[in-house]
């Protein structure tokens, strides 16, 4: 199978079969993010160039994608941020206010069911670093959903990210993955995006039944639901690892 870059700016059509071809890929709750409405569209519309995916063009098939934005950072593991929903709502204040990014922020990066296990992750990864050469940006920040964290999700997401195998590297496959591709982790966010909706739309997206107030441990979820039934309310805040990963840049002359 050859697979080939290819950026929304090139081929828009493409990103309509992205619904469909993912699906089941991510839980059905992620796909409902507080702040998806407001700028999920925009991704598109002003950084085309930033999304792509790799496509092989033989079979007319997409294998994976990835999405992300450039927004500004200072350097340092403070302006890090918490996590995905800041560093989306960031890049968009970034752009009309005019303030030059300071790194390329991955949003996600998806491998179709079928391809999985093939490393194509990496391969996506490494296309991210060069989206991000290419605009100039010397890092790469990913906001990191850590793949088993949901089999520990009463653990703190800073200590789950300390846990390493009997050789050093980190437990969490993809953060391992991650760190063997020269990412460094940074920090560790309990507040990364937050996903809110009825009692009613959590029993679907979760398959279970929330019959009262309280902390719900759910499947695929990484920290528990909190319920709140008088409000008709269930509010669940998706932790993740921050990994920064250098870029270096052409030198100029």
């Amino acid at each position: 199978m050859s697979l080939a870059l290819v950026r929304y700016a090139e081929r828009p059509e493409l990103w309509e079969r992205i619904p469909e071809r993912f699906a089941g890929v991510v839980p059905e709750y992620n796909l409902h993010g507080d702040i998806n409405g407001d700028y999920w569209n925009r991704l598109f519309t002003e950084f085309p160039e930033f999304q792509f995916v790799l496509y092989d063009g033989e079979r007319d098939v997409i294998a994976g994608a990835g999405r992300s934005l450039p927004r500004s950072w200072d350097g340092t593991a403070r302006d890090l941020g918490p996590g995905l929903d800041d560093s989306i709502a960031r890049a968009f204040t970034d752009r009309a206010a005019g303030r030059a990014p300071g790194a390329l922020c991955a949003l996600g990066i998806e491998v179709a069911e079928e391809h999985q296990g093939r490393g194509l992750s990496k391969r996506l990864l490494e296309a991210m670093t060069e989206t991000a050469r290419r605009a100039g940006l010397g890092t790469v920040l990913v906001p990191v959903r850590p793949t088993w964290k949901d089999r520990y999700p009463l653990a703190p997401i800073e200590r789950y990210a300390a846990w390493t195998r009997d050789d050093g590297s980190p437990f969490d496959p993809w953060l391992r993955t991650q760190v063997n591709a020269g990412g460094t982790i940074a920090a560790a966010s309990a507040r990364s995006s937050r996903i809110t909706g009825t009692v009613a739309e959590w029993e679907a997206w979760t398959g279970l039944a929330l019959p009262e107030d309280g902390a719900y441990v759910f499947p695929g979820g990484l920290a528990p639901l909190r319920v709140d039934r008088s409000q008709n309310r269930g509010a669940y805040w998706e932790p993740a690892v921050w990994v920064t990963h250098g870029t270096p840049l052409p030198a100029r002359h």
